[in-house]
């Protein structure tokens, strides 16, 4: 007996760890779900029948204590009339009717009872089935997110073993220097510009620009052109002024 306790608990260990292996308990909890799932409907259907029993003796119930209250009055109508013979034949009846009367409220009693019961073992199933679904998809979404965080790990992982931590940032230092590098010759080629003639030679654009638009407007007629003094006129202006100057230094 010992030894074949020891055969079974062997066999267990070695076929339990292959089941165990190919397993996967993400679907295994999907089909979980399904089959709570399944069995609402199942449930829903018998406590139907249930009630349909209910209802079933709730009516021979009704019919049985109507037969009961008929022959109590023929009973009494008989004896009223003096027909005591007939009063005994419908007494025979309305025994059998009572007997029926109490089997009738006594399964009806039962039926009720087990109605009610379906109906609080349903109660607990809804409870337990959500409870057990809620459950299973939280221990779903954590798995995924297990596996998300086992992949970002791992490319992690990857970084560094490929070196690719190291050849990143020694790329970002590169181009860094490079970068310095060339703002650092671009001020020195800012520097080495001589910013007075920048400005004088913008100055000159402007006055030759403004110069060309005032041209424009003097041929379209927008303008007139101004009166400029002749150099001959500009020069004898110039000698009388020195005449004036010298004729007061003689007499003074």
């Amino acid at each position: 007996m010992a030894l074949w306790t020891r055969f079974k608990r062997l066999i267990r260990s070695i076929f339990g760890g292959a089941i165990s292996s190919l397993e996967n308990p993400r679907l295994i909890l999907e089909q979980n779900i399904r089959e709570l799932n399944e069995q609402v409907p199942k449930m829903n259907e018998n406590i139907a029948t249930v009630k349909a029993n209910v209802i079933l003796l709730q009516k021979e119930e009704r019919k049985s204590r109507g037969q009961v209250d008929m022959l109590a009055s023929k009973i009494k109508a008989a004896l009223q009339g003096g027909r005591e013979d007939l009063a005994q034949q419908h007494a025979l009846r309305l025994e059998a009717a009572r007997t029926q009367f109490e089997k009738s409220k006594e399964q009806l009693a039962y039926a009720s009872a087990a109605y009610d019961k379906a109906q609080q073992v349903k109660k607990v199933f809804m409870r337990e089935r959500q409870r057990k679904i809620d459950e299973a998809q939280e221990a779903m979404r954590a798995h995924e997110r297990a596996k998300w965080q086992s992949e970002i790990a791992d490319a992690l992982e990857q970084f560094e073993i490929a070196g690719i931590d190291n050849t990143h940032q020694e790329m970002i230092s590169r181009l860094d220097q490079e970068t310095a590098k060339n703002e650092a010759r671009m001020e020195m080629a800012l520097d080495s510009v001589d910013a007075g003639a920048l400005k004088l030679e913008e100055d000159a654009e402007s006055f030759r620009a403004a110069e060309i638009v005032r041209q424009m407007k003097i041929e379209m007629g927008l303008e007139k052109e101004e009166q400029k003094p002749t150099l001959t006129r500009l020069n004898l202006d110039e000698s009388d002024a020195g005449n004036r100057t010298i004729g007061r230094s003689q007499v003074s």
